[in-house]
């Protein structure tokens, strides 16, 4: 998911539970059907953000699939170059470890 697709759905989101808060703080100090309409409009407004951020997770879910298959094929067609480079890895790990 490309930075700017981020922003805009994180700033989708914030506006939709922002809206819904101020719909339920409109609801707590109202009465009657009143009340009623802007529980019901902040309860529409929290599931459409929750259908959001569920649609993002099964994006998010493909993506480390693919990605976790990309790297299942690197290793298997470059077992070597793989060796090495975990090696290399842990052995900075073990250094900035010991360095603390």
């Amino acid at each position: 998911m490309p930075a700017s697709h981020k922003e805009k759905f994180m700033t989708d989101i914030k506006a939709v539970l922002a809206d819904a808060e101020d719909l339920l703080k409109q609801a707590a100090s109202t009465t009657g059907d009143r009340a009623n309409e802007l529980r019901e409009k902040a309860m529409a407004q929290l599931k459409q953000a929750k259908e959001k951020a569920a649609d993002v997770q099964v994006i998010v879910v493909e993506k480390g699939k693919a990605a976790a298959r990309v790297t299942d094929d690197y290793v298997h067609d470059h077992p070597w170059q793989s060796l090495g480079m975990a090696a290399a890895a842990g052995f900075v790990v073990g250094l900035l470890i010991n360095r603390k």
